[in-house]
């Protein structure tokens, strides 16, 4: 850890740190994943989902830029790099090949949800881990995780 003056412990800074890092591979991961959906969707709706999957791999990405500033702020470092992405990342491998609007929305939805559920649960860690800041990022990026799957589970058929 480096050296800050933020008054929590090291030992609360450093549960933290390690929390972060893990949900900062995944959503490395997720944008990556949403990306590849945005670059190959094909089908009859395909400028709407196409622009939907851009705005979406923003806020994956925005999410990312938060998760790390407050590993940095804490006195860590944020584990960053695609490599480690792609070695940590908790989310489901994005199957490649696939062109069908449908899938694609059917892998979105289904990235985002993972990624909202550990979020969610983080942040409740992060609350009995003495962070209540962290516990704060956590609710913000799982309140958006949440409208931007609403989003994208618009655009699929009702089963």
């Amino acid at each position: 850890m480096h050296q800050t003056h933020n008054t929590l412990s090291e030992n609360i800074r450093t549960q933290s740190v390690v929390a972060l890092n893990k949900h900062l591979a995944a959503a490395i991961d997720l944008h990556g994943q949403i990306k590849q959906a945005h670059w190959n969707v094909r089908g009859p709706n395909f400028i709407a989902i196409h622009e939907l999957f851009d705005k979406v791999a923003a806020t994956a990405l925005d999410a990312s830029d938060l998760i790390a500033e407050r590993t940095a702020g804490l006195g860590g470092t944020a584990e960053g790099t695609v490599q480690v992405a792609s070695a940590k990342s908790y989310l489901v491998p994005y199957e490649l090949g696939v062109a069908d609007e449908a899938k694609h929305i059917f892998a979105v939805s289904a990235a985002r949800a993972a990624f909202g559920q550990q979020v969610r649960e983080a942040a409740g860690l992060s609350t009995t881990q003495g962070d209540a800041t962290t516990a704060d990022l956590f609710t913000e990026i799982s309140r958006g995780i949440d409208q931007q799957l609403w989003f994208v589970e618009s655009h699929g058929v009702p089963a």
